[in-house]
């Protein structure tokens, strides 16, 4: 439910997925917000590839197999996959087209593979009206939506915070928050450049914090200059090591993202936050 999947083809390579079930997507806290799931709207990726699927789940919470959950939503699957041996040759080749077919190709197929970077993905699954939660909280957070997970507002909230969850493309006025955040997003920064232009008039006209993860870090980077570029492989998974510059301590993080940021363009009066142990992208910016 991640929408920084989308238009994604998902490889899982754990041997068994789906043993614990879906749970109900009406379960909610206080707030209204879903308790399981990261997105309102059901699945986000595009199809999933796993290597052996359970038919017959077992968890207190389960409401429908993974199997039907997927089928009810209209989203392909397949099992029955060496995902391990698939996870080798996106190793190799770096992040690949592809597509789930019913039958092995034959010499006169003609399968045309559209490249979904080419989308404007954020436009796509951003929210079209603006959303507030906890409304008598305070300070009061501006969030960009560009793929935002629900649990970044659960973070917020737990702190006290009122949110604002508003379009990519929103006219952003500094009077209406006390701080910016840019959230998580599919796709190629480039795409988005109606949400750097309005980073680029709030850095202008204010001095309120801004705080961006992932595609909206890499955002707020295009705004002060910054070049981003795409990755061979990109960085995916749950315990990726990354530097922070300030203190030489490492934390384990958890990333999926194809695109980085250039730091050798990145301005003087800005410097690196977070760099990757694995292989030195950057993963943080903060201004001096």
């Amino acid at each position: 439910t991640d929408r920084s999947y989308r238009a994604q083809i998902l490889v899982l390579t754990y041997p068994l997925i789906g043993n614990y079930g879906i749970p109900s997507p009406d379960d909610c806290d206080e707030h209204g917000i879903p308790r399981h799931f990261e997105w309102t709207e059901g699945i986000s990726v595009s199809g999933l590839v796993v290597g052996e699927i359970c038919d017959s789940p077992s968890h207190w919470q389960q409401k429908m197999t993974l199997s039907k959950w997927m089928e009810d939503q209209g989203v392909p699957g397949i099992s029955g996959i060496d995902t391990r041996a698939l996870t080798k040759k996106i190793r190799e080749n770096g992040s690949i087209l592809g597509r789930i077919l019913h039958n092995l190709p034959s010499p006169n197929s003609d399968y045309k593979f559209l490249d979904p970077n080419i989308r404007n993905l954020v436009e796509e699954c951003s929210v079209k009206n603006v959303r507030t939660f906890n409304s008598s909280g305070n300070p009061r957070i501006c969030a960009v939506d560009c793929g935002l997970k629900l649990n970044q507002i659960r973070c917020f909230i737990s702190r006290g915070a009122r949110v604002d969850l508003v379009p990519w493309n929103y006219n952003l006025n500094p009077k209406e928050f006390d701080g910016l955040f840019i959230s998580n997003g599919p796709g190629d920064p480039v795409m988005c450049s109606e949400t750097v232009d309005q980073l680029r008039n709030i850095l202008k006209e204010s001095n309120k914090p801004i705080f961006g993860i992932c595609l909206g870090h890499q955002l707020l980077s295009t705004a002060i200059g910054c070049k981003t570029y795409k990755m061979k492989y990109g960085n995916r998974g749950h315990n990726i090591p990354c530097i922070h510059h300030g203190t030489g301590r490492c934390f384990m993080t958890s990333q999926n993202h194809g695109y980085a940021v250039d730091i050798n363009t990145l301005p003087s009066d800005w410097e690196p936050l977070f760099t990757n142990v694995n292989d030195k992208t950057n993963e943080g910016i903060i201004h001096k």
